[in-house]
């Protein structure tokens, strides 16, 4: 009876836990380049002195999902759409580097060119961008950033710099608290993505299915009930087997 409710009990941990997963990845299907976040359950032995009886049911996520989001036509000039498998590198608050596919970009009153979350894009050196006061700012298919001055014709055209977007495997990367992603692995550098890496005049929509995550979010609500019963029943049947032993005594 103890293994029953031991497990029980765990796996009704797991499922809740795989709800909030599910939550996050609902509060985020509007976000610009969000990748589904994956759960699953994975079987633990405890070990230790005694009957190894017991059998936890351990929450484990084991990525996200990579695939690609759906296109949006914006038709402006700042947004762009990554390609597979590339991925924008910007500044966090504590001046790390880490990465993203939201390509909905601004430039600041001071001139840096930072993402909708106000994160600031990096250059291939890994420094911010800086864009000078132009009337027309251009991003290229392979991340090249090019501007007319202010006041100046389109033979004056100028490259400012290229954005640092790098090639990436989604083992190669892990979720952040902030919704950005880092380096699963901190000593490796990833590659400068070579060639036609992005669209402009497009965003990447969030990958996350509504739908599939509003079923999946009802059966961990039954697989938790259900749960739930089961150590119900359980502490029943112990307290029926205690008054039992009493009788027989």
């Amino acid at each position: 009876m103890d293994k029953a409710l031991y497990v029980a009990m765990t796996g009704a941990r797991a499922s809740l836990q795989a709800q909030g997963t599910v939550a996050q990845n609902l509060a985020n299907v509007d976000t610009k380049g969000f990748k589904a976040q994956l759960a699953a359950t994975e079987a633990f032995k405890i070990t230790g002195e005694g009957f190894p009886s017991r059998i936890d049911a351990m929450l484990i996520q084991p990525g996200f999902d990579a695939s690609p989001g759906t296109q949006m036509v914006t038709g402006r000039s700042l947004d762009i759409s990554l390609r597979e498998n590339n991925w924008l590198a910007v500044q966090t608050a504590d001046g790390a580097q880490a990465y993203t596919r939201n390509g909905e970009l601004a430039i600041t009153a001071n001139g840096m060119l930072v993402t909708a979350n106000g994160h600031p894009v990096l250059d291939e050196a890994g420094n911010p961008m800086a864009i000078p006061p132009a009337q027309s700012v251009d991003i290229g298919n392979d991340g090249t950033v090019s501007i007319i001055p202010q006041g100046e014709g389109p033979q004056t055209m100028a490259i400012v710099g290229r954005m640092r977007v790098v090639d990436a495997q989604a083992g190669q990367l892990t979720r952040g608290g902030d919704g950005l992603m880092r380096l699963a692995d901190p000593e490796q550098v990833l590659p400068q993505a070579g060639g036609n890496s992005l669209s402009t005049g497009m965003l990447e929509g969030s990958n996350v299915d509504a739908a599939g995550a509003l079923v999946q979010m009802i059966q961990l609500q039954r697989q938790f009930e259900m749960q739930v019963e089961v150590i119900r029943t359980g502490d029943d049947m112990a307290q029926s087997s205690n008054q039992l032993l009493r009788l027989g005594g």
